[in-house]
C-alpha cells in the first residue's frame, strides 16, 4: 500500500467529519440570526406604529378611534397592522386627557412565527409575542 507521509489510514475521513459537525452548528446559528433579524424588523414596525399613534394622541388625546387608525395605517409589512385579528392596539391615558399628562400606545403582535425548529423546541412553542410601547406627553387641551 502506498501511504502519504505523515498520515495514517485512520485519518483519511477526519476532515469531512469535522466539516459536517461545524457546518451543522453554523447553519443553526445562521437560521437563528435570520429569526432574530425578522423579529427586530417586526418590532421596529410595531414601534413606529405605536409612535405614530402616540404622536397623534398627544394632540387629540380623546380621539381613541383615530389614534388606533393612525397606528394601524403605518405599515402593511412585515405584519399587516390593519388586520385586527393579528395585531392589538391598546391606548391608555396616564392621568386626565389634558396638557402635561401622558398617553401610552401599546401595539402587540402575539404570534410571531419562528422558522428555527431548534429555537422553537428550546422555547417550547412555535411563536413568540412581540410588543412595542410608546409613551408621549399630551400637548392639548390645557388642564383647568
Amino acid at each position: 500500500m502506498n501511504q502519504k507521509k505523515g498520515f495514517s489510514r485512520t485519518e483519511q475521513g477526519q476532515g469531512l467529519v469535522e466539516f459536517a459537525c461545524v457546518a451543522t452548528v453554523l447553519l443553526v446559528l445562521v437560521v437563528g440570526l435570520l429569526d432574530l433579524g425578522r423579529a427586530l424588523f417586526t418590532w421596529m414596525a410595531l414601534r413606529d406604529a405605536a409612535q405614530e399613534g402616540a404622536s397623534y394622541g398627544s394632540v387629540f388625546p380623546t380621539a381613541t378611534e383615530m389614534i388606533e387608525t393612525r397606528a394601524r395605517d403605518t405599515s402593511k409589512r412585515p405584519v399587516n397592522l390593519a388586520d385586527v385579528t393579528l395585531v392589538d392596539v391598546q391606548i391608555n391615558l396616564l392621568g386626565a386627557a389634558c396638557a402635561g399628562n401622558g398617553i401610552e400606545v401599546i401595539v402587540t403582535y402575539p404570534d410571531f412565527e419562528l422558522t428555527t425548529p431548534l429555537l422553537a423546541s428550546i422555547l417550547g412553542k412555535d411563536s413568540i409575542p412581540i410588543r412595542a410601547r410608546v409613551t408621549d406627553t399630551i400637548l392639548t387641551p390645557p388642564c383647568h
